[in-house]
């Protein structure tokens, strides 16, 4: 398609071309798939590290930090959309089938403005909130970001720059506001934990005396210390053990 000279329309052309090609079967799985499995896929996703952090994390005040990540992590989709709707009305661009011809178009009904891609900046503001928690089920979400992004253009309804533009706002406001987001979701998250009856939402581990500052939480990093201090008490009390053999010879 070299006969566009750009190459926003260009890509458009050679990604949704592969739905051209393809079986009827693999449209409608990505129809479904681009449409609300993606979005589904990364919320699934937030509560799986939920109940892994709830579980594995070294202390009560490690917790707390990391469910404010995760609490954030949705809101800041939220904020993200909202964002984009001044971007959209300033932008006006209309959908890529509207003024381009021989698109397989998979979705019908799409009457709102293209730049930019509502899936793409959904996906990925949550993927992000879920990364600055857990680096490998934020991996794994950024990954699902990237495909719905992809999906977008496979099915004919974005602009790869649409959906880029989507990642990078979603990104943004995931990033930018987290500090600010946190420090205010932290209180009430904090007194959540303490809470006889919805405690164990934010911690499993029970009751915590010794609690540390809450902050930036990476739950691998958690789980490292809590496995540490295992390690740390394993050794204090074989050192106990040993002064008590001593002073019975």
């Amino acid at each position: 398609m070299a006969g566009w000279d750009n190459p926003d329309v260009d890509l458009l052309y050679d990604v949704n071309g592969l739905a051209e090609r393809a079986p009827t079967w693999a449209d409608l799985t990505m129809e479904y798939v681009g449409e609300y499995g993606t979005v589904f896929a990364v919320m699934l996703l937030g509560l799986w590290t939920w109940w892994w952090v709830r579980g594995n994390s070294a202390d009560r005040a490690s917790a707390v930090g990391a469910v404010s990540g995760l609490i954030w992590a949705p809101l800041a989709a939220c904020v993200a959309l909202l964002v984009n709707i001044p971007i959209r009305n300033l932008v006006e661009r209309p959908r890529p089938f509207l003024d381009h011809k021989g698109l397989e178009v998979l979705v019908q009904g799409k009457t709102d403005y293209s730049f930019v891609s509502d899936h793409a900046t959904l996906t990925m503001a949550v993927a992000v909130g879920i990364f600055m928690v857990h680096r490998k089920y934020g991996l794994i979400s950024i990954a699902v970001a990237v495909f719905a992004a992809f999906s977008r253009v496979y099915m004919g309804v974005h602009y790869p720059t649409d959906v880029i533009g989507g990642l990078a706002l979603g990104t943004a406001v995931a990033l930018l506001l987290a500090p600010l987001a946190t420090w205010l979701l932290t209180p009430l998250v904090r007194a959540i934990a303490g809470s006889p009856r919805a405690g164990s939402l934010v911690w499993a581990g029970g009751t915590d005396d010794d609690p540390q500052p809450e902050g930036p939480y990476d739950a691998h990093a958690g789980g490292r210390a809590k496995a540490g201090a295992g390690r740390a008490r394993g050794r204090a009390g074989a050192g106990r053990a040993r002064r008590d053999r001593d002073l019975a010879a």
